[in-house]
């Protein structure tokens, strides 16, 4: 393992956070700032708790893994793209580095990114709404197989689009909505049986029932079930990944 190789991905690529602060931090705290405000404080007291929890801090793990999802596919789609966009991909694919080496450059900076955004949203949210965190290690394992799992996602959304419009599919139209109907703002029981079903078939849904379980042991789904949710998506990405690899899709072409 090159690990000096993986090291220089890394930190260019957390550079790139540091340049544009911005638009990398100050805009999902601030976006998902908004939401307690209006969702958790203007609506949330005009509604009784859920399942003995208050509103605002109910709908907390579903706003977090709303940005988690959206950064950590936003970064590793741009991460691979850019030097597709600009030709460096073919100076990186030519030196001695492995394909693993690359993934874990570029998927670990992806994924330290929605991590640390995740985290900033946890510590601002206390401010907003009285939070518990039930099982903090596990709390954690969600928080970093998610990210682990969407960076990979956005990974290969970015070495798939040809252009900034295809970029952006994923992380603007439809993360946002399957994040939405996956009980980010609500509970599933409160649908009726038929749109329940449909729900189950949201694969957001186990990750916010799941994460949502670590903080107050309240879930939509068994958290069991959503640890294996997560897992089945991280290996298919890793094999999507291998595939890419192995044919060189839109790498070496």
């Amino acid at each position: 393992m090159n690990f000096e190789a993986v090291k220089s991905i890394y930190l260019f690529e957390m550079a790139r956070m540091r340049r544009t602060l911005m638009q990398s931090v100050i805009s999902p705290v601030l976006t998902t700032s908004l939401y307690f405000v209006v969702f958790g404080a203007a609506i949330g007291s005009r509604i009784e708790q859920i399942d003995g929890v208050s509103y605002g801090a109910f709908i907390t793990p579903g706003l977090i893994m709303l940005s988690l999802l959206t950064q950590c596919i936003s970064n590793g789609s741009i991460g691979i793209y850019f030097p597709k966009f600009t030709g460096t991909i073919y100076e990186i694919l030519s030196s001695p580095i492995a394909m693993a080496e690359i993934l874990l450059g570029y998927v670990g900076a992806a994924a330290s990114k929605g991590l640390i955004i995740g985290l900033i949203i946890l510590a601002t949210a206390s401010f907003f709404v009285d939070i518990s965190i039930a099982h903090p290690v596990m709390m954690l394992v969600f928080l970093v197989l998610t990210a682990v799992t969407f960076s990979l996602a956005g990974f290969i959304v970015g070495i798939w689009a040809k252009n900034f419009e295809q970029l952006n599919i994923m992380p603007m139209l439809v993360v946002p909505p399957l994040t939405f109907l996956g009980g980010t703002f609500y509970s599933v029981e409160m649908l009726s049986p038929f749109w329940q079903a449909v729900s189950h078939l949201n694969p957001v849904l186990y990750l916010v029932s799941g994460f949502r379980w670590s903080f107050y042991e309240i879930a939509d789904v068994n958290p069991l079930i959503s640890l294996g949710m997560i897992a089945l998506f991280l290996v298919v990405c890793l094999a999507l990944v291998a595939w890419i690899f192995r044919t060189g899709y839109r790498l070496r072409n």
